[in-house]
């Protein structure tokens, strides 16, 4: 790689239920004076996937909703205007609010992730493949905060015909010293890219990014998980900060009550049954 370009095409309107996205992005890709080139990769923000999804709920429903999201705790954390939740959601990302979004949507609505990420984004790819004739790769992105980091960046939750990892394992530095645990998240570092040209609020939800065509894969059917968003989300179990603080307190907490009870359980008679028998041995 020489160079890197990143450009946000116009065109694209607002999205709604039911909207063809591959479509809308396409007419907006073959108008824009950069076009489609084989190697391109496309940074879709998954609202406008959401939108055209009809993932919309009704507002009163959002704590409900993110309860419906959501498969685990992480953290949570009292404040004047409520409680925020950080929990992993369904798709195993662990994110604020399970992702429920009341932000650029209709008022009296709250917007979910997409229901798959991955086979929207694979959607999205094949038909796009289909209409240009090329090797494309697309991620959908999302707003995403960060352990011990101030601010928010975008990161990939939805992936397809790309490697979204890029893995030095096994290889040798510049110094010939063997690479041990250095696996590049180029998928979330694309997707952060391509937010600094999209913006929050500039009304250009897809970016294009020229000049990372070794990461696009010419096969998606036989990528597996180094060609998902799916595949860059770390198991809890392998997670050493897998709980907040006050979370991981209540959980050594219990543990601590539950190893005492199990204690007091004991029968109360060992002792005398204990003297008992050392009687008899000595008497023998």
């Amino acid at each position: 790689m020489s160079g890197l370009s990143i450009t946000a095409p116009d065109g694209i309107p607002e999205i709604g239920p039911g909207d063809d996205l591959a479509t809308l992005i396409g007419d907006a890709l073959a108008a824009s004076v950069e076009g489609i080139h084989d190697g391109d990769i496309l940074v879709v923000t998954s609202k406008i996937v959401s939108k055209a999804e009809g993932r919309h709920v009704a507002a009163a429903d959002r704590e409900a909703a993110i309860t419906a999201e959501t498969v685990r705790l992480v953290a949570s954390r009292t404040h004047p205007g409520g409680i925020t939740r950080i929990v992993e959601n369904r798709h195993g990302l662990v994110m604020a609010a399970a992702g429920v979004d009341n932000s650029n949507t209709p008022d009296g609505t709250i917007l979910l992730l997409p229901q798959d990420p991955d086979a929207s984004a694979r959607r999205l790819c094949d038909a796009l493949r289909q209409r240009f004739g090329v090797a494309l790769g697309v991620i959908l992105s999302d707003t995403l905060g960060r352990p011990w980091r101030e601010g928010q960046t975008d990161a990939a939750i939805g992936a397809a015909g790309i490697r979204v990892l890029d893995d030095y394992r096994g290889t040798l530095d510049t110094h010939g010293n063997l690479l041990a645990v250095s696996a590049a998240a180029v998928g979330d570092e694309i997707a952060g890219a391509a937010d600094l040209v999209k913006g929050k609020a500039a009304g250009r939800p897809v970016a294009l990014v020229r000049g990372l065509g070794h990461l696009v894969l010419p096969d998606p059917d036989n990528a597996g998980q180094s060609g998902t968003a799916r595949g860059l989300v770390r198991p809890a179990e392998n997670d050493m900060f897998r709980l907040g603080s006050d979370e991981a307190y209540a959980l050594g907490f219990s543990d601590g009550q539950a190893a005492t009870a199990a204690l007091q359980r004991v029968p109360t008679d060992l002792p005398e049954k204990a003297a008992s028998m050392s009687s008899v041995r000595s008497s023998k």
